[in-house]
């Protein structure tokens, strides 16, 4: 069976789910959507981190946008199924992909070329999130060269083709006749395009496809549940600073050979540390220790909510970079389906949000960390 793992960076599931994206429907219709699918991080090197090693970021080791790189012990995706046989190729597109995190470990192709900003710098080096953004492969290049390198393959294939084009500036070369609300949709409809053509490039027949999103994107009043900006955080620029639903739930279809998950629409909590063991099970390879359950049996008769992990640390960036924000601290989150807490790590603060009843996560429930005394 081959593997084909595909990731819509930046794309937020409400917008994925909204039934606008012709490519990303007929994989909805062919397998089945989770509803409620939590990213560990709002941060593209650390999130993709925890997909290709099934481990939470204290684990994997990547943590910040710009510091860590992937812990050498750690067993990648890649490097398990090239033991098992399998030709190993990826096609990234943006500065948060580059091999030097150690995304690339296990791959026999890791095709990481993007151009270089506009005023010659490397867009690696950069620690605003939207300038880096303005350095990527567009997806019409990132279909092209996925599949020139699958045309090569004559074995068993694990092909990894990511999308970057719904990050900022929103800046659709071209209108793709897709009817969207704001220049955001406008970049996911383009993106989408071009997931159509990469679906059509390849032989599906005896192939497990798994769809997902790192993070989502804070749009700063574009969507009701957004609140960077003016709705109360200058310091979020997208993503990467705060742990609210807008950038943590994210979009993750999984569509088995043979349609034994066709259309299913599953609304358990899951979290993205659970692609890797589910993938292992379809493939039948013995999965190492992770962080994640695997999703097979959810898939075939449901299965519990799982909880979930968050955290930011590219706050601590912000702060060193800017005296601006340097009241800002790390943040972590657990989110239940009813109930999210957010803590500053090291500071004082706990925010309880009742996702019942405050969906929008709006009227969070504030507590006071005991001072603590010698």
């Amino acid at each position: 069976m081959n593997l084909v793992l595909i990731s819509l960076d930046t794309l937020r599931a409400d917008v994925a789910y909204s039934g606008r994206f012709p490519a990303i429907e007929r994989l909805r219709g062919e397998g089945a959507t989770f509803t409620q699918a939590v990213s560990p991080s709002p941060l593209t090197p650390v999130s993709h981190a925890t997909v290709l090693t099934g481990l939470q970021p204290p684990r994997h080791g990547i943590r910040h946008l710009f510091k860590e790189q992937l812990n050498p012990e750690v067993q990648t995706l890649a490097m398990l199924l090239s033991r098992q046989g399998y030709a190993t190729g990826a096609v990234v597109s943006c500065p948060g992909m580059n091999a030097w995190y150690g995304h690339s470990r296990g791959f026999d192709h890791y095709d990481d070329w993007i151009p270089p900003l506009a005023d010659g710098r490397d867009a690696l080096q950069v620690v605003d999130v939207e300038l880096r953004g303005t350095a990527l492969k567009r997806a019409p290049l990132v279909t092209e060269r996925a599949l020139a390198w699958a045309r090569t393959v004559d074995r068993p294939m694990f092909l990894f083709a990511h999308y970057f084009d719904a990050h900022w500036p929103y800046e659709a070369p071209e209108d793709v006749g897709v009817p969207v609300d704001n220049p955001y949709e406008g970049e996911a409809a383009y993106m989408d395009r071009s997931l159509g053509h990469l679906l059509d490039g390849l032989d599906l027949e005896d192939t497990l496809v798994v769809c997902f999103s790192d993070h989502g994107e804070d749009l700063g009043g574009w969507y009701d549940n957004d609140h960077a900006g003016e709705r109360g955080h200058p310091e979020e620029k997208g993503h990467g600073a705060l742990l609210f639903d807008a950038t943590q739930l994210v979009p993750l279809i999984i569509r088995p050979p043979g349609g034994e998950s066709a259309g299913r629409v599953i609304d358990a909590q899951v979290r993205l540390a659970d692609v890797m063991p589910t993938i292992l099970e379809f493939l039948g390879v013995p999965a190492p220790d992770t962080d994640g359950v695997s999703l097979v049996e959810h898939l075939r008769n449901g299965g519990p909510d799982l909880p979930a992990y968050c955290e930011t640390y590219y706050r601590e960036e912000l702060a060193a970079s800017d005296p601006a924000w340097s009241h800002l601290g790390a943040l972590t989150a657990v989110r239940q389906p009813d109930r999210k807490v957010i803590w500053e790590k090291d500071r004082e603060h706990v925010w309880v949000y009742d996702l019942v009843h405050d969906a929008l996560e709006q009227n969070p429930f504030e507590l006071v960390k005991e001072e603590k005394h010698p």
